[in-house]
């Protein structure tokens, strides 16, 4: 980790950062914009959220998305077996992060922790951003443009 990721972190979050976690993706200035959470916190509770969104801009951008009803169009503009291929790919992603030797709870479902349909855009943006094939945060990066004024 970065000198002083942890300070940014937290202070984009307005909260100590829960999971051990990398930066994934970082704005023109250094901040991180997207970090890849580890899938367990310390205490070995699971963590179904491997990419999460923290850039400020961003973080506003998808939440004023979300508030104008963007799951919603979501879920019904994206195909949904491509949905369902990309809460199937995260899941084996984050999986393949857990130590073999766990023994105890294990995260479960695909982006943001859901088996189906969409429930959170940021999640979705943050690992489009951190390169993943998600057709929901394909589906964010191409309307954001509608709630950027």
């Amino acid at each position: 980790m970065v000198p002083n990721d942890r300070e940014m972190v937290r202070e984009l979050l307005g909260r100590e950062p829960l999971a051990d976690f990398d930066v994934v993706v970082r704005d023109a200035s250094g901040w991180p914009v997207v970090i890849r959470n580890g899938p367990l916190l310390p205490d070995g509770t699971p963590m179904p959220t491997r990419y999460w969104l923290v850039g400020r801009r961003e973080t506003l951008l998808v939440s004023r998305l979300e508030a104008a009803g963007g799951v919603r169009r979501a879920e019904h503009e994206v195909d949904p077996d491509m949905l369902a291929g990309a809460h199937a790919r995260y899941a084996l992603e984050r999986d393949a992060a857990i130590p073999a030797s766990h023994v105890g709870p294990r995260p479960a479902g695909g982006v943001g922790g859901t088996r189906l349909g969409v429930k959170c855009l940021h999640t979705h943006y943050a690992w489009f951003l951190a390169g993943g094939d998600d057709p929901v945060g394909r589906w964010v990066h191409e309307h954001l443009a509608e709630v950027a004024s």
